[in-house]
């Protein structure tokens, strides 16, 4: 059974940082993609980050710059760096992980003040 825990959620000011993270309960090496989404306050779950078992990573233009996807296989984590964070990523983030079937965590609150 495959599990993906994120953490690392909170509540930050605008202009802040804050770094995502989704622990694995398997190699991660399993998954030829990972990718964060996120959904905010109304809106549908967006693609935010890409990052292939290749190295190759692809981001949302609205967070292009700013956010940074990375992992650990060493200790089966996916990684989101955030920066610069305004109001507009206000949102509950998700992990995925694709491998001939999707997997999803439960999702961590990032709450951005203005």
């Amino acid at each position: 059974q495959v599990q993906l825990v994120e953490s690392g959620g909170g509540l930050v000011q605008a202009g802040g940082s804050l770094r995502l993270s989704c622990a694995a309960s398997v190699s991660i090496f399993s998954f030829p993609t990972m990718n964060w989404y996120r959904q905010g306050p109304g809106k549908q779950r967006e693609l935010v980050a890409t990052l292939t078992s290749g190295g190759r990573s692809n981001y949302a233009q609205s967070v292009k710059g700013r956010f940074t996807i990375s992992r650990d296989n060493a200790k089966n984590t996916l990684y989101l760096q955030m920066n610069s964070l305004t109001p507009e990523d206000t949102a509950v983030y998700y992990c995925n992980a694709w491998a001939t079937v999707d997997y999803w965590g439960q999702g961590t609150q990032v709450t951005v003040s203005s």
